[in-house]
Parts: C-alpha cells; sequence; structure tokens
C-alpha cells in the first residue's frame, strides 16, 4: 500500500473566564465541547480539552502543559466570559499555533451577561504585541457554538493545518532528477525541511528501469487488465502497456520501500532512449488508482503542491500547464500531455492513447508513450502552487467550460471567470500575474473552491501571497515581488 501520511489534527480547548456562573448557566462550555466534537468527527481531527479555566499567567502555562504532552497542534482559547489579558498574552506569546473564540451574548438588554467579544478584541490586540501576526498568525472567531458560519470558519482552519501537519514529515522521491532545461523549477531541499519539515530523497533513472525489468510477470498481466478497464485503449501497441503497467508498479514498489508520499519523476528525455516509452499513462495510473501524487519533469514543488491539494480534497490534483490563453475568448487551456488521474472526464470519458509528441514528424510517426486522453466536465475548479521554495503561494479560482474544439490531446480543459485569491481578475490580469511574479509553469487543478483552506494554509506556513498583478501596456517595477 502506498504511504498515505495522515495523521489526525488534534485540537486543544483552553476554556476561560473570570470567575462567574454565567458561561455555565448559559451553558456555553458544553455546547462548545459538543460543536467541537461534532467537527472534528466530521473533519477527521480530533479534540483534547483542557481540564482546569485559567485566570491567569501561571494556571494557562499549566494548561499549555496540559495540551503539548497530549500532542495537541492548535490551541483554541474560548473566552466562556471575560478573560484576563495575561492568559492571552501567555498562549500568543507561546511557540504555539492558536485562535482566539468568543461566543454572542444569550441576552442583548440588562446586564452584560459575558462581556467576551470585548475580551476577544483585547486578546487580538494583546497577541499582536507579543508576536508578529503576519509571519505567526493567531486566527480569531466569533459565533455561537452552532453557528454555521463559524464552524466553516474555524472548518477551514482545520483543514489548513492538516494539510501543514500532512507536509510535516513527508517524504518525496526523485527519480531521473529535474528534467534538462527546466531551471525554474529548481528547489533547495533545505529550505522544504526547514519550512515544512519535508523531506526529499533522490533515485537514479537506472532503478527504476532495473526495478521494471524485474516486476513480476502475473503480477504486471493482473495489473494491466485493470488498467484497460478503467480507459479505452486506443492504438497502443501491447508492448507500450506493458512498459507502462511496468512503469506504474516499479514506481509505487519505490514509493513504498521509500515510504514516499509523493514523486517527481524526469519523465523525458532519458525514458524514451530506454526503454522507449513515456511514463504519463503510468503517472495517470498512480494518481487515480493508489491516490499517489507524481509530479512530471522533476517538479518537486508541483509534488509538494499535489500534496497539499490531496490533504484538503482527498484526492490527487492535476498537474498542468498554462498552455494557451484565448484572450479574445476570455478563456485559458489548462493541459498537459503527460499524467492526470481520470476521475474528472467529462461524460465522453478517458481513453489511453499514445503520446502524440513524441515520434512525431518521423516516419514511424507517435506509437510509442502512452498517455490519458480526456477533458474536463464543466464546473468551478482551483488552480494553484507552492512556489520559490515554499516560501510564497498562488491560489485563484476559475469556471471549466467545455468549448468545441476542445483543445489539445492529453488531460485538458478552458477555463473562465477567473478570481486570484477573490479578486476579480481578467485573463489577461492572470497572464500578468503569472509572469510578473515568475510563477513555474506547472498549476495544480482541482474541481471545487478550495481558495479559503489554501489561503489559510499558506498563512498558517508563513508563505507570501502572490497577489493579482494587473496587465499594464507599459512596464511597472512595483508588479515584479
Amino acid at each position: 500500500m502506498v504511504r498515505q501520511g495522515k495523521q489526525k489534527l488534534k485540537i486543544g480547548l483552553i476554556r476561560a473566564s473570570l470567575p462567574s456562573y454565567f458561561p455555565e448557566m448559559h451553558d456555553v462550555w458544553n455546547r462548545a465541547e459538543a460543536a467541537l466534537n461534532g467537527l472534528c468527527e466530521q473533519l477527521d481531527a480530533s479534540l483534547f480539552v483542557a481540564p482546569d479555566i485559567p485566570m491567569d499567567a501561571r494556571e494557562t502555562e499549566v494548561a499549555l502543559d496540559n495540551c503539548q504532552a497530549e500532542g495537541v497542534d492548535f490551541i483554541l482559547l474560548l473566552h466562556g466570559g471575560f478573560t484576563m489579558g495575561d492568559v492571552a498574552r501567555t498562549i500568543a506569546a507561546a511557540p504555539v499555533r492558536a485562535g482566539f473564540w468568543s461566543v454572542p451574548e444569550p441576552i442583548r438588554t440588562g446586564d452584560v451577561q459575558l462581556n467576551n467579544f470585548v475580551s476577544l478584541n483585547m486578546s487580538m490586540s494583546i497577541a499582536r504585541q507579543v508576536r508578529d501576526l503576519k509571519s505567526s498568525p493567531v486566527q480569531w472567531y466569533h459565533g455561537a457554538p452552532e453557528n454555521a458560519e463559524f464552524l466553516e470558519r474555524l472548518g477551514n482552519t482545520i483543514r489548513a493545518l492538516q494539510a501543514a501537519k500532512d507536509l510535516n514529515g513527508a517524504r518525496i522521491g526523485v527519480v531521473g532528477g529535474l528534467a534538462m532545461t527546466f531551471y525554474n523549477m529548481e528547489v533547495s531541499t533545505n529550505e522544504l525541511r526547514s519550512r515544512l519539515g519535508v523531506e526529499v530523497a533522490n533515485h537514479d533513472m537506472h532503478e527504476l528501469t532495473g526495478r521494471m525489468g524485474s516486476v513480476d510477470e502475473g503480477r504486471v498481466n493482473n495489473e494491466l487488465e485493470l488498467i484497460k478497464v478503467a480507459a479505452e485503449v486506443v492504438g497502443i501497441s501491447d508492448e507500450q502497456m506493458t512498459l507502462t503497467t511496468r512503469c506504474a508498479l516499479a514506481l509505487k514498489d519505490m514509493a513504498n520501500d521509500g515510504d514516499y508520499a509523493a514523486l517527481a519523476v524526469s519523465d523525458w528525455p532519458a525514458l524514451q532512449d530506454d526503454p522507449g516509452m513515456h511514463p504519463g499513462a503510468a503517472f495517470t495510473w498512480l494518481e487515480e488508482k493508489e491516490l499517489l501524487p507524481v509530479a512530471s519533469e522533476g517538479d518537486v514543488l508541483g509534488a509538494l503542491t499535489q500534496l497539499v491539494a490531496k490533504s484538503l480534497t482527498g484526492k490527487v490534483g492535476y498537474l498542468l500547464d498554462m498552455t494557451e490563453p484565448d484572450l479574445d475568448a476570455e478563456q485559458l487551456l489548462m493541459w498537459h500531455g503527460g499524467g492526470g488521474p481520470l476521475y474528472l472526464a467529462d461524460d465522453a470519458g478517458a481513453k489511453w492513447i499514445n503520446h502524440p509528441m513524441i515520434g512525431r514528424g518521423t516516419e514511424a510517426g507517435p506509437v510509442f508513450g502512452a498517455i490519458s486522453d480526456l477533458v474536463f466536465r464543466d464546473g468551478p475548479v482551483s488552480v494553484f502552487r507552492a512556489a520559490r521554495n515554499a516560501s510564497a503561494f498562488i491560489s485563484m479560482t476559475a469556471k471549466v467550460s467545455g468549448r468545441d474544439p476542445s483543445g489539445f490531446t492529453g488531460c485538458r480543459g478552458w477555463l473562465e471567470d477567473f478570481e486570484i485569491f477573490n479578486e476579480s481578475a481578467s485573463l489577461e490580469d492572470v497572464v500578468s500575474t503569472v509572469m510578473a511574479h515568475g510563477l513555474e509553469h506547472h498549476f495544480v487543478l482541482v474541481p471545487g473552491d478550495i481558495s479559503a483552506p489554501l489561503t489559510e494554509f499558506a498563512a498558517w506556513t508563513g508563505m507570501e501571497l502572490l497577489e493579482r498583478r494587473p496587465m499594464r501596456n507599459h512596464l511597472d517595477a512595483r508588479d515584479f515581488t
């Protein structure tokens, strides 16, 4: 079984208030715990409740020690009633990821019952004084435990922190190094380890080809039948389909043996020389069946971004190029001629075909190297990437809108209606943003709008947001970051 790499995120709830019977009278504590337990169950997280209610710094340190002993990843300070600044300051000064929460007043006339929104306001202003909230944020929440908007907001935090936790300790296997000339995808593995806890290990291409040759024949035949059931084989020789299957199984074995959460493989040109194939269909199969991200061209940050996509959606995304901007139609073709899972195919389904570019123009023609061929079904999508040694992040939403013809052969879809970090953007703005920031040319696409947890993930991990840069008819140095 390929490494899944998921360890449950644990939230530590610290309840705080001055001595008062109002939190108990209005059932603040029980309602909060019930809501958090329900949310944690929904998002596959866990909850630890600190046993005491601290009122000063010393008692807060005890609560933090309790949370640390329980392996808590995120401290949630609940202002059940007015909470002393000592409590907030102690938590904010600690090297922990934290959030502050207050609940609304149960009545809005007569005597103030809880007075905890004022306390929340005070706590956030104290946090700003004792930590750099840009690089080490504290998230705030105000809402009743049953409030849907509050639960969604906290849910985004849980999902974002789970993605960060999944990266910490994750291993990425690089096979064959970086594809030649792709200098823009060079990465410092030391920085990845320092920033996110991601480990990178390298393997020579000969290890992959050697493993391919030694895979058991019966195992190959069984896997090949599954591959043929998943999509129609069109024009590919038996030899190439067998090579595809051997490649997929060999990469799976390498991932298992190395405990890799993802792979980054140089899919050209070495594999075209020996054994004479392209591994795109093998990548597709691993991403579809094993949920193992495989980034083409040795793109380590692409593989890392895929791990974020997998954590947030439960599926592997599509590693794509921004291939053709149709500025007149305000549509962008996202495409790749390599791998990509099958699940987003439209009603026409997916096919296994020969790689359309390898061998074209020769007498034999493009007759070797299998890839998947599919068109994305219409609907909202998110497109994103970690950049600059994972110190920066770009995210946008769009809509897949089918058109005829559907674009170049491979995994593809035409996108329109763009927003970059929730800011409306024309296609020209999208192009300008990508060029001004000097973004690497692979982006991960997943169905649905996951912009909120993506943005929060970038915040918790200290990544700079690479925001929209509008198209201009002149050079402007302010566009370059």
